[in-house]
């Protein structure tokens, strides 16, 4: 097997000293997430919406990743970022929705029983997509006047080709 024979050569030339270090591992996957909150309750309220961005934007360099864009509105939120190189995608997100979710509650008390659900929705976006999808994102409140959230994510799931049963799609 092909894969036999490199291994083979690379075993071969271990504890060689003229054989090159291995290359710099790196990566840049823009991702582009929406999560509801739970039941798509507007919970998050105008004051809470206009710092929870800035706090989602604060977490997540802690974790590894980039954020470039993030809105919420009052049943959910979108956040555009770089996943860190060495994080899986839904440590990224659990981690970074457990952190507001503590947040969340220390704000205000009506948050006091405030979580996000266990699903979301993350999707792919290009570089060549990024600026386009950061006025998307920015301008979620106009979108949302002729839009509702469901339909919103229905629409990105047609989009980026997922298949989904309506009756566990939402919590």
């Amino acid at each position: 097997m092909p894969w036999e024979a490199v291994y083979k050569t690379k075993r071969a030339l271990k504890g060689r000293q003229n054989h090159k270090a291995m290359p710099q591992s790196l990566a840049k996957i823009y991702t582009h997430l929406v999560c509801s909150t739970k039941h798509r309750e507007p919970r998050l309220t105008d004051d809470i919406r206009a710092d929870l961005p800035a706090y989602m934007g604060g977490t997540l360099p802690g974790l590894g990743c980039h954020p470039i864009e993030i809105n919420s509105e009052p049943e959910h939120i979108h956040a555009l970022f770089l996943l860190g190189r060495t994080l899986a995608l839904s440590d990224a997100i659990g981690q970074l929705k457990t952190s507001s979710n503590d947040w969340l509650r220390a704000q205000d008390v009506r948050l006091a029983q405030f979580y996000w659900p266990g699903g979301y929705g993350a999707f792919s976006a290009g570089r060549s997509g990024v600026d386009e999808l950061r006025q998307y994102i920015r301008n979620e409140p106009e979108h949302h006047r002729q839009v509702s959230y469901q339909d919103e994510f229905r629409a990105f799931l047609r989009r980026y080709e997922i298949q989904y049963d309506e009756r566990y799609v939402w919590d």
